[in-house]
């Protein structure tokens, strides 16, 4: 059986470092069916959820549930995860079943300042504790100077940082088969 992972990036930037690691951790998992999600929603409004859950959130939903595994990075913004990727999980909250219960999640960051969004990574981790994934706690992957980490085609250069991408996607493999 091949692995389903879903990945999500809070940048929506075209050429965002933080989408280029999403790849690069899918690329080290290897073996498995991945596919990036597309987070480009309205703004959260419960007026909104009232008249028409929008189609886009429902299909994400529905792909995090039927997902083996989730990867998720976020760039950091203002000392904190992106705008984008918060309106993505209060629209995902609001799903029924709650897409996010129980499913093994990796959270990565980078960025392009010297602490590679540690900030925003731990708040990220605290806005998801409310859906009960399973967070792998370790190793935390947090890739500082972005510019200087990828090369022209997306792929990290640096060997190191790649065995350390490589052993969290080793132990979102762990986490899965513990499924």
């Amino acid at each position: 059986m091949t692995i389903k992972l879903i990945g999500l990036s809070g940048s929506l930037r075209a050429a965002s470092y933080n989408t280029m690691l999403v790849h690069e951790a899918a690329r080290c998992f290897s073996d498995c069916d991945f596919e990036m999600a597309n987070i480009r929603f309205p703004l959260f409004d419960e007026d909104l959820e009232e008249n028409s859950f929008p189609e886009e959130v429902i299909a994400l939903a529905d792909k995090i549930r039927a997902a083996d595994a989730v990867i998720i990075t976020t760039p950091e913004y203002n000392k904190n995860l992106s705008g984008s990727l918060k309106n993505a999980l209060d629209w995902l909250s609001r799903t029924k079943p709650q897409p996010w219960v129980q499913k093994p999640v990796a959270i990565m960051s980078t960025s392009t300042g010297a602490t590679g969004g540690v900030r925003a990574q731990y708040s990220l981790r605290h806005c998801m504790t409310t859906f009960n994934p399973r967070i792998l706690n370790a190793p935390e992957v947090m890739i500082p100077f972005a510019s200087k980490a990828f090369d022209d085609t997306g792929q990290l250069t640096d060997e190191k940082t790649l065995r350390f991408l490589t052993r969290q996607m080793d132990a979102l493999k762990t986490e899965i088969a513990r499924t």
